[in-house]
């Protein structure tokens, strides 16, 4: 006997009989359908679609697209034309992160204060600046976006490089950490953000004019591996962040050339890598 086929003995049903919900009721359906799609063709070929056959809205000519099509266009430049600059989010990005230092110090020549910034860099609040901000301070003392302020310590340092890692006493009601980004390219737009000559929360844009700089700093010492860049900065920059367009820290505010040394802007201003930087802080490398 085969294995397959059907059975000469099992039973083959009978056909059911038409009914409305059957052969009938198919027939039916399929007529409507057809109707339907026949009713959208139609539609369609006449220049639109219109609405349970209300006709709303005249068919789409050459001139009706157009000016569909600059409307279109005129709303997308509003949209873009209210957006904030770019220079706007990074400032508000990095702004809760952002620490002001000041420092006092006592020598033969009597005691002197001084103004450097800072970042937040974990959520322990530690702050990352440059170490001849507070190198020899006999006091160090932080201010904080919402206000707070609290003495600190040096907790790490890596001279070399001109990085100091701080530890204040107390941090803000919130800890923000600034976002640590990777490195930039020549031609780059950059924001330095500080405290230039004490006005507070400064910001100044340029761009990244070199890479793997080295530059003679006060006592002799020699720096190398700067960012280069042209953003405005001056004394109260110092240990500031240097930011990507999306805000992120790219670098810490080190130095600046001035062949007349009185310390003010001219133009070159340099940064250590924060890829270089996180070495003091125990920051994770990217």
């Amino acid at each position: 006997m085969s294995s397959s086929g059907a059975r000469p003995d099992t039973p083959v049903p009978a056909e059911a009989p038409p009914s409305r919900g059957g052969r009938f009721g198919r027939r039916r359906r399929a007529w409507l359908t057809g109707t339907v799609v026949l009713v959208v063709l139609v539609a369609l070929i006449g220049g639109g679609i219109y609405a349970l056959g209300r006709d709303s809205s005249p068919p789409l000519d050459e001139a009706r697209v157009s000016t569909i099509a600059s409307g279109v266009v005129k709303k997308a430049i509003g949209d873009l034309q209210s957006a904030p600059a770019p220079s706007a989010v990074a400032y508000q990005q990095i702004l809760p992160s952002l620490v002001e230092i000041e420092t006092e110090r006592s020598s033969a020549e009597g005691d002197a204060s001084g103004l450097g910034a800072g970042v937040i860099i974990n959520a322990n609040g530690s702050i990352m600046t440059a170490l001849h901000v507070v190198e020899g301070a006999t006091n160090i003392r932080v201010s904080f976006v919402d206000g707070t302020k609290a003495s600190a310590t040096i907790t790490s340092t890596d001279p070399t490089n001109d990085i100091a890692v701080l530890q204040p006493e107390h941090g803000p009601e919130t800890i923000v950490p600034a976002v640590l980004g990777g490195g930039g390219q020549v031609g780059d737009v950059t924001y330095a953000v500080g405290h230039p000559l004490g006005f507070a929360g400064s910001l100044s844009s340029g761009v990244i004019s070199g890479l793997n700089r080295s530059v003679t700093v006060k006592g002799g010492k020699k720096l190398k591996g700067l960012i280069q860049f042209d953003a405005a900065v001056n004394p109260g920059n110092s240990g500031g962040p240097l930011l990507d367009r999306n805000g992120q820290v790219i670098g810490i505010v080190t130095a600046l050339a001035n062949p007349s040394r009185d310390g003010y802007f001219i133009g070159i201003g340099f940064a250590v890598p924060i890829g270089t930087a996180g070495g003091a802080g125990n920051v994770p490398q990217k």
